[in-house]
């Protein structure tokens, strides 16, 4: 990789999610999001592959920009405090029939980037745990199946899934975290996936909680 992406190294983009969580375990809005930037970076290091899905992250996190610079930003400052303003206040659409009243809620966008946070997480611990002769394909296809493609029209998961196809091998994807060897790649999956997890089930059991789970 040339040019600005040389200092790119996805250690630091996946231990940046351990700063998205205060004392409280509170999701913090502005690490969130420069969390998920660092992901898009990675993303598009490796082509245009995944681009169905980074393009449709960076339009979500400039949705939460620009909440977080908005007259009532102050209720945008962690998950919980978005969550408790736009529920209290019925700035969700939780009815189907009425899913047009508030598209751009907060409480919808970051479901989902939470989505795609969980095919990520999947993806690489799919990476971390094969074998290196592993076909990235397969890897990718499991994680997508087993959380954004439920949410996608049965084109778009055909067009995914010959996308897929295009996959560097395990080695490069390995090689493009720009951590060292393969084998210090895997290591440091192991070490930090798990930031990414216990922000994923912290939003888990709030969403949950408040039945936003299947928000339209």
């Amino acid at each position: 990789m040339d040019g600005p992406e040389t200092d790119f190294n996805l250690k630091v983009v996946l231990i940046s999610f351990k700063q998205c969580l205060n004392e409280e375990e509170e999701v913090l809005l502005d690490h969130y999001i420069n969390s998920w930037k660092g992901l898009v970076r990675f993303l598009n290091s490796l082509g245009a592959v995944f681009s169905f899905i980074s393009k449709d992250v960076v339009s979500k996190l400039q949705i939460m920009e620009h909440l977080r610079k908005s007259p009532q930003y102050e209720h945008y400052t962690s998950l919980q405090s978005m969550v408790a303003y736009e529920v209290g206040n019925k700035l969700v659409d939780l009815d189907r029939r009425s899913r047009s009243r508030y598209p751009n809620s907060g409480c919808r966008t970051v479901l989902r980037l939470h989505r795609a946070l969980r095919w990520l997480q999947l993806f690489l611990e799919g990476l971390r745990t094969s074998s290196e002769d592993a076909r990235t394909s397969t890897l990718c296809s499991d994680a997508y199946n087993a959380t954004l493609a439920a949410y996608h029209t049965w084109i778009v998961r055909q067009a995914v899934t010959v996308a897929f196809c295009a996959l560097p091998t395990r080695k490069v994807f390995l090689e493009a975290m720009n951590v060292g060897s393969s084998e210090q790649a895997v290591e440091m999956l192991g070490e930090a996936l798990p930031f990414i997890e216990h922000v994923y089930d912290i939003s888990q059991k709030l969403y949950a909680d408040h039945s936003l789970l299947d928000l339209p």
